[in-house]
């Protein structure tokens, strides 16, 4: 099965998108409702009026809930509703496969981080904090809220937006700031919030492609207007300083190695997505894997007949070495002469396993 195309059952990621007033969040969360890749998005905000839905500005209050285009809900809550609209949104017949939450009003963006992680609901997986920056006035927004830096601490992807309006030495700035916080996120540029919205969730997993009649939904309209503009076949091209990086081994792979790697994996890495075969260690289990900033997950499945025993990753980020990243993976093969098993090595071995089918969250300290 390829890492593009989970079952239909997987969990919903939940993203959470943060930034200061005028930072432009709003402008790239609508950029993603008009380029959602065929996905049904499911909205929480804390205002509808900035949400644009089918071309019209609507405004709402608090328990409200409209309907988008083309099959995604939004919904205007506060902060002691985030359960009970994240319970909402997952039902079955909500259809949807992705879930935006607009940090804005709603609380401090860590404190929404850790709500996700201790969740109950089973249908949500963590996607991710994007912080959305103004590259133009970070400064004068520093000044004004010193609490960025704990944002950009925390943050699992930067969106450095307005990029047209700020100098070189400015991205600099913003890009030594995060650093300075010990961060290792990646930082993506970008001008009226438009990032590629594949680095952030995929393309739908039931295209509306699929279904035999159905009505013209925003994104249609929008993009077949910005054809006629532009002359281009499919509107607008989104340009984003990412690479995606692919690797398939059919040689299984060492866990405490594949574990090494993941633990100290390279700044600018930000999404890691797909399976691991794991040979003779669990031979009936292929072990899927989730990994969005700092945050791990591995999810064993049971191999399905005449399905290839293979590793098939994808990692995504920004800055990254994509010749280095596939040698770090090839080094985590199973090794051909390990030599025999020492007592320390059996219980290393032990805990890897224990380890591999184990959550992994942030702790609070990260979160």
């Amino acid at each position: 099965m390829s890492p593009s195309s989970p079952p239909r059952s997987q969990q919903i990621p939940v993203i959470v998108l943060a930034g200061f007033l005028g930072s432009g969040k709003t402008t790239l969360l609508n950029h993603l409702l008009r380029h959602r890749a065929g996905n049904r998005i499911g909205v929480i905000v804390n205002d509808f009026g900035s949400i644009e839905i089918d071309a019209m500005t609507v405004s709402g209050q608090v328990g409200s809930t409209v309907s988008l285009g083309g099959g995604c809900l939004c919904c205007a809550v506060d902060a002691s509703e985030l359960d009970t609209y994240l319970e909402t949104l997952t039902r079955p017949a909500a259809r949807l496969d992705v879930i935006v939450i607009e940090a804005s009003g709603l609380a401090e963006p860590q404190e929404l981080v850790r709500m996700l992680l201790a969740s109950d609901n089973p249908h949500i997986l963590y996607g991710g904090l994007v912080e959305v920056v103004d590259a133009a006035e970070f400064g004068a927004t520093r000044e004004r809220h010193p609490e960025v830096d704990r944002h950009l601490a925390v943050a699992d992807l930067v969106v450095l937006n307005k990029t047209d309006r700020a100098g070189e030495a400015e991205r600099t700035r913003v890009r030594e700031a995060v650093a300075a916080t010990g961060s290792t996120a990646a930082v993506i540029p970008a001008t009226y919030g438009r990032i590629d919205p594949e680095l952030l969730f995929e393309p739908a997993l039931r295209p509306d492609g699929e279904e035999k009649a159905r009505q013209l939904t925003f994104e249609d309209l929008y993009l077949e207007e910005r054809a006629r503009e532009t002359g281009e076949a499919h509107g607008d091209h989104l340009h984003t300083a990412y690479e995606s990086v692919d690797f398939t081994s059919d040689v299984p792979m060492d866990p405490r190695r594949l574990m090494g790697f993941l633990d100290s994996r390279p700044e600018g890495l930000y999404r890691i997505k797909g399976y691991v075969d794991f040979g003779a260690g669990d031979a009936d289990h292929a072990y899927g894997v989730h990994a969005v900033g700092r945050f791990l997950r591995f999810a064993p499945r049971p191999w399905t007949r005449g399905e290839p025993r293979l590793t098939r990753l994808v990692l995504i980020g920004s800055g990254v070495d994509a010749p280095a990243l596939r040698k770090e993976l090839e080094s985590c093969r199973e090794p051909g002469d390990a030599g025999p098993e020492t007592p320390q090595d059996a219980a290393h071995e032990r805990a890897m396993w224990g380890v591999l089918r184990y959550v992994q969250q942030p702790g609070d300290d990260d979160a």
